[in-house]
């Protein structure tokens, strides 16, 4: 078995080391390819700016380079791709499967509907793994730094909130981009059936919505944990709910405080790592 990671040159310190002490700890090699450049870069050197509906850096710094490394050192005849999708993310199988052929390709969590991804974190912990920062302050994923632009609204505003430096270094690119392409933004809102730009400028200048929500406390299985569309936070009452997920035997249950109570300590900057 092979580890294969495409590094976008973003990501967390904390991922990193979490990807090493995995690799250690399964026994296998952990393959690292890289491009050279970040995902601005890649905007830059496309001319496109990379959002939600749209990500030139996920095709050109992911996606790409892992088939090219396939292509050498992985024969369709005898290698078999496993991705690690979970039960909840099944409508994906069928563009996957497409995308990496003429590759076997099989979706092994697909079949335990209980592995959450909080579930999961639950394991690597027990396994005395330490996950991503941004995984253990409840984001969706580690991407990029948690920076990926394709990222909604809500979870840019908890970045702005978390980690305002990182918002304001994107918030900065964004802008200089804009000044050399136009009106263009990685956010996006609808007003009156017209979709237009959000800049991440205009984000921060808007109130913060406000609601009741949740921080980490011991719980029991099963219980429902909701999310706030207006934080992106976990809420105990809010009457922005839009999407609910079960947390597991190790999981979390909520504990209310204010939403503009302050929240953990900032995390890593996103380091810049030579290919």
């Amino acid at each position: 078995m092979i580890l294969l990671f495409s590094d976008t040159l973003t990501e967390e310190t904390s991922l990193y080391a979490f990807l090493t002490e995995s690799a250690a700890q399964l026994g296998a090699p952990l393959v690292r390819v890289a491009d050279g450049r970040t995902p601005f870069e890649v905007y830059w050197h496309s001319r496109f700016l990379g959002n939600s509906r749209l990500a030139p850096c996920s095709k050109i710094l992911k996606q790409q380079l892992a088939r090219r490394w396939l292509e050498v050192n992985g024969d369709p005849r005898t290698a078999t791709l496993y991705v690690g999708i979970d039960a909840g993310e099944t409508r994906r199988i069928p563009g996957v499967r497409a995308g990496w052929a003429p590759w076997t390709v099989q979706f092994p969590l697909t079949d335990e509907p209980e592995l959450t991804k909080e579930a999961m974190l639950a394991v690597a912990r027990g396994l005395g793994l330490t996950p991503p920062a941004a995984s253990q302050k409840g984001f969706a994923h580690a991407n990029c730094g948690g920076l990926c632009v394709r990222g909604g609204q809500a979870h840019w505003r908890r970045r702005l909130v978390r980690h305002p430096d990182r918002f304001a270094d994107y918030e900065h690119r964004e802008q200089e981009f804009r000044a050399e392409f136009g009106d263009v933004a990685i956010l996006k809102e609808q007003r009156d059936r017209v979709v237009r730009p959000l800049p991440l400028t205009e984000l921060r200048r808007r109130p913060q919505p406000t609601c009741t929500i949740a921080r980490a406390a011991p719980a029991k299985a099963g219980t429902r944990l909701h999310w706030c569309a207006g934080t992106g936070e976990p809420a105990v009452a809010c009457t922005k709910v839009t999407a609910a997920t079960s947390i597991p035997p190790r999981g979390t249950a909520l504990t209310a405080r204010s939403a503009g109570t302050p929240g953990p300590p900032r995390g890593e900057a996103a380091p810049r790592h030579a290919a």
